[in-house]
C-alpha cells in the first residue's frame, strides 16, 4: 500500500496515491456511504459536459426518483464546466438540490440553510441578469419552493421524501 505525505496508508482511505478522495465507496439514493461490499446506487458519473437543457432534464429525472445528491452532480458540472456568466445560477441549483439532500437526510439546520441559500443565490442571478426563466426553470418559483421547504423542515423537525417533495425546475 502506498502512503501519503502524512504517513497515512492512502488505499485503506479510499484515497489516490496522492492523498486524493477516489469516491469509490458505495452509496445511497441520498449519497451517504455504505459499508464496502454493499450494493449502492449506480454513481453520477462527475465532469460530464451537457448541454444546459440536457442538464435541467437529467437533474429533473434525478430529483422525481429521490436522488437530489446525484441531481446536485449533474448541476456541479454545469457549474464547472458552463459560461462564466451562468456559473452562480448553477451553483444556486446545486445548493437547492444539496438542501433537499440534508432534508432527506433529517438534518434540519443544514438543510434549511442550504435550501435558503440556494433560493437567495438563483433570485439574484434571476434579477441581477434580467432571465428569470432561463432554459424554461422558473427561477422566482424554485425560490419559494425551497423557502416554503425550508420553513416545513424547521417546524417538522424530521425527514422529508426527497422524490416526493422535489421541485418542477420548469413549470
Amino acid at each position: 500500500m502506498g502512503s501519503t505525505s502524512s504517513g497515512r496508508q492512502a488505499d485503506a482511505r479510499d484515497r489516490d496515491g496522492e492523498g486524493r478522495a477516489r469516491n469509490a465507496r458505495p452509496r445511497d439514493g441520498l449519497g451517504r456511504p455504505l459499508p464496502y461490499g454493499t450494493d449502492g446506487v449506480e454513481r453520477q458519473p462527475e465532469g460530464v459536459v451537457r448541454a444546459p437543457e440536457q442538464s435541467v432534464t437529467e437533474a429533473q429525472e434525478l430529483l422525481d426518483a429521490g436522488k437530489p445528491f446525484h441531481a446536485h452532480e449533474v448541476f456541479e458540472d454545469a457549474w464547472k464546466s458552463g459560461p462564466e456568466e451562468e456559473r452562480t445560477l448553477w451553483r444556486g441549483l446545486a445548493q437547492l438540490a444539496v438542501g433537499l439532500t440534508h432534508a432527506a437526510r433529517g438534518n434540519v439546520t443544514g438543510g434549511a440553510r442550504l435550501l435558503r441559500r440556494g433560493a437567495g443565490v438563483v433570485e439574484e442571478w434571476a434579477s441581477d441578469t434580467g432571465r428569470g426563466r432561463p432554459y424554461g426553470m422558473d427561477l422566482t418559483g424554485l425560490a419559494a419552493w425551497a423557502r416554503e421547504l425550508a420553513a416545513d423542515v424547521e417546524r417538522g423537525g424530521g425527514t422529508v421524501e426527497a422524490g416526493v417533495r422535489a421541485p418542477r425546475l420548469r413549470q
